[in-house]
């Protein structure tokens, strides 16, 4: 009796660049540059973590997030966040039926692969709670009885951060539940150029859909492979160091900068570096962890889990500000 193959990581990451390459060749169909854009929602996707994205309207943020769905043969539903929005219309609720006099549970479009919340912070703070909890805990519950959200799920959430009349900004321990910020930036008058050009050729038409190039098992199997990258003792270190000179900033920051601070970041950060720098080491074809990952994610994990004081917009110091101050002070193994 001949004893069945083991199977070795590196060909575990072989099989998983092929999917990756797929998928990011059917997102690139789509949406026009954007390379980061599209590397932090892979890497949610390899996580199981969520993205919050901050960016004016018309980016294709949502062509985005429809795209990912539909190139992995999952459920896409998108959720417009506004202020009269219910927790009851994100999660579900029991709809009496009047043929059998009894109630029947409808879910709500939280229940899906992946879920676009637009502008997450015009909903009010009890409708942004009942989402940030079916997030946390994939599962709903409705009247009593829970609901298990399907897996994988990648939950998108954007805001707007020019406008900000009658928003409810996301509290400190929201944002916190977010694996990554994106800031998503303009695109180039090249590529302007490319989106009319598909445009006029009709890519972005309804019955246009984007073909899946992979399986939700195919993803599940990219989270285990994720799980499995190996990440030394000492990058591991060089994460948790990161993360705590942000709440520690008048030792190792210089002091204009540091006096700016007011809250670092928790120890989810320290958790969320380490997750997606091994996801971004299978989008690199990699088994393994090095520094440039964690230097890569840093501001990505941060920068929405960082408190500054109210001088700090006068004094023309930022986030970014802070996290290169600190990825400058840290020694990299």
């Amino acid at each position: 009796m001949t004893a069945a193959p083991i199977s070795r990581p590196d060909d575990d990451v072989t099989a998983a660049q092929r999917i990756v390459r797929a998928l990011s060749d059917a997102f690139s169909a789509k949406v026009v540059g954007q390379e980061h854009l599209r590397e932090s929602l892979l890497i949610g996707l390899l996580t199981g973590g969520h993205i919050l994205l901050e960016s004016v309207p018309g980016l294709a943020k949502t062509t985005a997030a429809r795209v990912l769905a539909e190139s992995i043969d999952g459920v896409f539903r998108r959720i417009q966040c506004t202020p009269d929005l219910l927790p009851s219309d994100i999660i579900g609720t029991q709809v009496y039926d009047a043929t059998t006099t009894s109630f029947v549970t409808q879910l709500g479009p939280v229940h899906a692969n992946v879920v676009l919340l637009d502008e997450i912070n015009r909903s009010g703070a009890k409708t942004q709670s009942a989402m940030l909890e079916a997030m946390e805990e994939r599962q709903t519950t409705i009247a009593g009885t829970e609901y298990p959200i399907p897996e994988p799920s990648l939950v998108i959430a954007t805001q707007n951060p020019v406008d900000q009349e009658g928003t409810y900004a996301l509290s400190e321990a929201q944002t916190d539940r977010f694996l990554l910020k994106e800031i998503v930036r303009y695109p180039s008058p090249e590529e302007e150029v490319e989106v009319l050009s598909r445009r006029d050729a009709g890519l972005y038409d309804r019955e246009h859909r984007t073909p899946p190039v992979a399986g939700l098992g195919d993803i599940r199997h990219l989270q285990r492979v994720a799980r499995q990258v190996h990440m030394s003792r000492d990058l591991m270190l060089y994460a948790s160091r990161l993360v705590g000179v942000t709440r520690d900033p008048g030792n190792y920051l210089p002091k204009q900068v540091a006096r700016l601070v007011e809250y670092g970041a928790s120890p989810r950060a320290t958790i969320a570096l380490c997750t997606s720098a091994r996801a971004l080491a299978v989008l690199s074809g990699r088994n393994h962890v090095i520094p440039g990952d964690i230097a890569d994610l840093a501001h990505r994990v941060l920068q929405h889990r960082l408190i500054l004081g109210f001088e700090a917009a006068s004094a023309g110091v930022t986030a970014d500000v802070v996290i290169d101050a600190a990825l400058q002070s840290v020694r990299v193994p």
